[in-house]
């Protein structure tokens, strides 16, 4: 029997089978959960519809987190096809590419307001609307963030500062979340070659040095942000809530190195 065997996982923000969201449905699926799918528009969703078949998925849905009544049409639509929600997995963020090519100093006021309103503040809206599907059960919210929310990463700029915000919303919802029996943690996980990333420049580097740094000397895969949040998702860890969970081969550890620290292994 499944760690997730009879719950029921609402998985945002799967593009194609590079992407984190789909490497975390894919463990779930492994897991027993009964998948609900939804994507950002009508292009994404003719381009995940072959992976909701191969996951199985119950629906996929189109969820617009940009507009309140856009978020209302889909769990309308969510409420149709299952009786009731125990995961809300969030994997959603989104600064113009333009907000990656000059320097943080220089970010634009549309940029920033467009960044903190997709990446951050829908966590917040998806919560509210998913609440009222967990009535009677102890609900779990995940998010991703990057390591880019505590220190600087160059290139990450106005993102790194909605991802700090996004860390600080899981405290403060895990506050108002725990009074109702639910639970809602982060993973901040490594780089990953999704399609997020091809925005930020030098990004190839970055894996580089965060394979030749990290104490385990290796990168990470979707598959090991899968199974991080199969623990934090489950009844496992019913007692953990509010947490940044680092999946990053412990490269968050690190401070100052120079090349010939790194031992050879």
């Amino acid at each position: 029997m499944g760690l997730l065997e009879g719950k029921v996982a609402l998985v945002t923000g799967i593009a194609n089978k590079n992407s984190i969201a789909y490497g975390i449905a894919k463990a779930f699926k492994r897991e027993g959960a009964k998948l609900v799918l939804t994507y950002a528009n009508e292009k994404i969703g003719r381009k995940i519809a072959p992976i909701a078949e191969e996951l199985g998925a119950v629906a996929s849905i189109e969820m617009d987190v940009s507009s309140d009544e856009a978020i209302d049409r889909a769990f309308e639509e969510i409420s149709k096809v299952v009786d009731g929600l125990d995961i809300v997995v969030h994997s959603i963020a989104f600064a113009p590419v333009d907000e990656f090519k000059r320097p943080t100093l220089y970010t634009s006021r549309e940029g920033f307001k467009i960044a903190m309103d997709i990446s951050v503040y829908s966590l917040i809206a998806i919560t509210q609307r998913a609440i009222k599907l967990m009535e009677g059960r102890e609900g779990s919210f995940l998010t991703l963030s990057y390591y880019g929310a505590e220190k600087v990463v160059p290139h990450y700029n106005v993102m790194g500062i909605a991802k700090a915000a996004l860390e600080s919303t899981v405290r403060y919802l895990a506050f108002d979340l725990g009074k109702m029996g639910h639970r809602i943690n982060a993973i901040s996980a490594g780089p990953v070659k999704t399609l997020a990333a091809r925005a930020i420049s030098g990004f190839h580097l970055l894996m580089k040095h965060t394979m030749e740094v990290s104490p385990l000397g290796r990168g990470i895969d979707i598959e090991d942000v899968g199974n991080a949040a199969v623990f934090l998702c489950s009844d496992w860890a019913r007692n953990i809530t509010g947490e940044v969970l680092h999946v990053d081969a412990g490269y968050h550890v690190m401070g100052v190195m120079d090349k010939e620290d790194n031992i050879e292994k």
